[in-house]
């Protein structure tokens, strides 16, 4: 029997040897030790008091009940009020994370600060294509415009019946007139909020396939678009999203930035502000926040952001030439923000990575030229498909250099990928919930993220848009990491939080900075559960 048990536990070893927490990858420290095994004990407690795990076998389930199948790492958007009350969580949302490097800056802050953002704007205006009734309210949009005080309506109610298709209302006046009938102003907040992110029921019920959900999700952005992209809103979106990405324990991030729409709206209510506007507006910003941080002796907190460039994978080969010069020009004038280059959209329907090949490769020559570095950092594998276009733009990704890979979904489909992927130390971008509410996967244990763990692809954990999904910051995705796997542990977490580091596109000095300062706020955090949960 010991001979049996250790031959098991040596065949164990050697199938875990690959991963970022192997043991003997990194020597712990006796506070790691201790506070993983906190967490672990308390990931077991909850599994049975909070999820109900092993609560009784499979005999005991009555098929015909009709509550809902309660589990660890299950679907999100029901699960995360629940999340929100555990121990587990509390411990995760206190814990240093790293990078954010997957995240869609047009998606990166609350909903309902967007509207708060909005209302205090006077120039801002909504139209709809109706006016609204209590039988179309769920299914007209609104639309949000800064418009000039002479091309408004006289009407001042959405719900108005004489109001006229298209014309345009003050937004604060939309709000304080929103009919009774409809709930009011605080129907009016609902409306909006509908309208910015995805429900429970549009993500596991009315829209239960990837087409159906990313019809919606693409929907939200053509709502939000218009406010996000004045300048005075953007302006404090930016800052938003760096404060509140502090406070969840972000110190580095990589917005992706949709550079699509040529030009973004001023305060005058002009579209005269160009992608320069954009960067100089983001640059600004961070700026001002790392004063206030350092002002705040919480400099620490705070190493910086910078940009990947992004537009839409619909646009022809050949208007991606003057995108591609206009990420050049970009990076010229601000080397210090630009830090790669994407193209983004839903991969299953719109043009893959080998329709763009020339004007790809033109812009590496480019860059040899003017002696820039702008690395590709390729959505790729966002799919569940099998040698579909899709999945095929993974050997495009690859083959192009691609510093990272966003998503990579069905990476686990091709194990010489994979090997490419551990062999270079080309890690993954796992954004697991948006994954999830995206219909990928129906839940975290049927995630293929523990796949890309044993094979040694490294990963870092990401929001993809948090805004949309109700995943602020990254502390709801670790916990469903965390939670869906008896593998994994605090020192896991830990391990990929350092990798998003490691993967980051800072410079050797950057780098360093960045690691020390975490493991200075990882020390202190251990000492933290250590003290306030051991038993």
């Amino acid at each position: 029997m010991e001979d049996y048990l250790e031959r098991r536990k040596q065949l164990i070893h050697e199938d875990r040897a690959r991963r970022v927490d192997a043991p003997g990858a990194r020597t712990l420290s006796e506070d790691e030790v201790h506070a993983d095994e906190i967490v672990r004990r308390i990931r077991a407690e909850e599994a049975i008091s909070v999820w109900a795990v092993n609560s009784g076998s499979v005999f005991d389930y009555d098929p015909a009940k009709t509550t809902p199948n309660v589990f660890p790492g299950m679907e999100f958007l029901t699960a995360r009020e629940t999340i929100i009350k555990t121990r587990l969580f509390e411990i995760i949302s206190k814990m240093p994370k790293g990078g954010l490097l997957h995240a869609h800056l047009d998606a990166t802050v609350n909903a309902r600060h967007l509207l708060k953002l909005a209302l205090e704007q006077p120039v801002m205006h909504v139209s709809v294509s109706s006016a609204l009734t209590s039988d179309n309210i769920g299914d007209v949009l609104p639309k949000f415009k800064p418009v000039p005080k002479e091309n408004v309506s006289d009407v001042g109610s959405l719900s108005d019946l004489s109001y006229h298709p298209g014309d345009w209302i003050p937004f604060r006046a939309a709000r304080d007139n929103f009919s009774e009938s409809l709930g009011g102003p605080e129907g009016f907040d609902k409306w909006v909020i509908n309208a910015l992110m995805i429900n429970p029921i549009e993500a596991y019920q009315t829209h239960n396939t990837t087409q159906k959900i990313w019809a919606k999700f693409t929907s939200v952005f053509t709502v939000s678009t218009n406010l996000i992209r004045f300048s005075p809103i953007w302006t404090e979106y930016i800052r938003e999203f760096f404060l509140s990405s502090i406070e969840d324990g972000i110190s580095y991030s990589e917005a992706r930035i949709n550079f699509w729409y040529r030009y973004m709206v001023g305060p005058n209510g002009e579209e005269n502000i160009d992608h320069r506007g954009f960067v100089m507006i983001f640059g600004r910003v961070l700026n001002e926040v790392k004063e206030e941080m350092k002002r705040q002796g919480r400099e620490d907190e705070f190493i910086g952001s910078k940009i990947i460039y992004c537009t839409l994978r619909f646009i022809s080969p050949e208007e991606l030439e003057w995108y591609c010069e206009d990420c050049l020009a970009l990076k010229q004038e601000f080397p210090h923000l630009i830090a790669g280059f994407d193209l983004v959209g839903h991969e299953d329907s719109l043009r893959p990575l080998i329709d763009y090949i020339v004007p790809l490769m033109r812009f590496v020559e480019r860059q040899k030229e003017l002696g820039l570095d702008i690395p590709f950092i390729f959505h790729a594998g966002e799919t569940l498909g099998d040698g579909t276009a899709a999945d095929m733009n993974l050997y495009d990704a690859i083959l192009l250099g691609t510093k990272r890979i966003g998503h990579g979904f069905s990476l686990v489909k091709h194990p010489k990928l994979m090997e490419i992927c551990r062999e270079k130390g080309i890690p993954v971008e796992v954004c697991p919930i948006s994954n999830e509410i995206l219909r990928l996967t129906s839940s975290m244990p049927m995630h293929p993220l523990p796949i890309l763990m044993n094979q040694g692809v490294r990963v870092a954990l990401c929001s993809d848009d948090p805004a949309i999904f109700g995943n602020m910051g990254l502390s709801f995705d670790y916990y469903q990491v965390l939670v869906a796997s008896e593998v994994s542990g605090l020192t896991t977490m830990g391990e990929i939080a350092r990798d998003s580091i490691r993967f980051a596109r800072l410079d050797a000095e950057e780098k360093e900075r960045a690691l020390a300062l975490f493991e200075k706020r990882w020390a202190k955090f251990l000492q933290d559960v250590i003290r306030d949960y051991a038993q």
